[in-house]
Formats: C-alpha cells, structure tokens, sequence
C-alpha cells in the first residue's frame, strides 16, 4: 500500500513498464536503506535507518 504507482485511481498510474520498473526500484531502495525502521530503534532512541544500522551512515 505504500506505492501509489498500482492503483489506477491516481494519475501516477505509469502505462509503460519501464517507468513501473523504475518506480519499484526506488520504492524499495528508500524502504530499505533510508526510512527508519521501529525494529532497529533501540528503546527511547533516535529513529534508526539500515544505512546507519550498517555503519554506511551517521544521520538519518
């Protein structure tokens, strides 16, 4: 649900693949290296990201 790409109610509907490839491709690359994530947040932390959880950077 978090990609708006599939529904075809919204005008970010893409009719070529390419541009659906694209979108998938960023969608999961922010998902998994820059959103923070409650699993890797230690209690009464700061939010946590994968990039910083492996070492690759200091801020979120």
């Amino acid at each position: 649900m978090g990609m708006r790409r599939f529904t075809r109610l919204t005008k970010e509907f893409s009719k070529k693949v390419d541009n659906v490839t694209h979108a998938v491709c960023l969608h999961y690359l922010h998902y998994n290296v820059v959103r923070p994530h409650q699993t890797l947040t230690t209690r009464f932390a700061t939010p946590t990201t994968p990039a910083m959880a492996a070492g690759r950077a200091d801020h979120v």
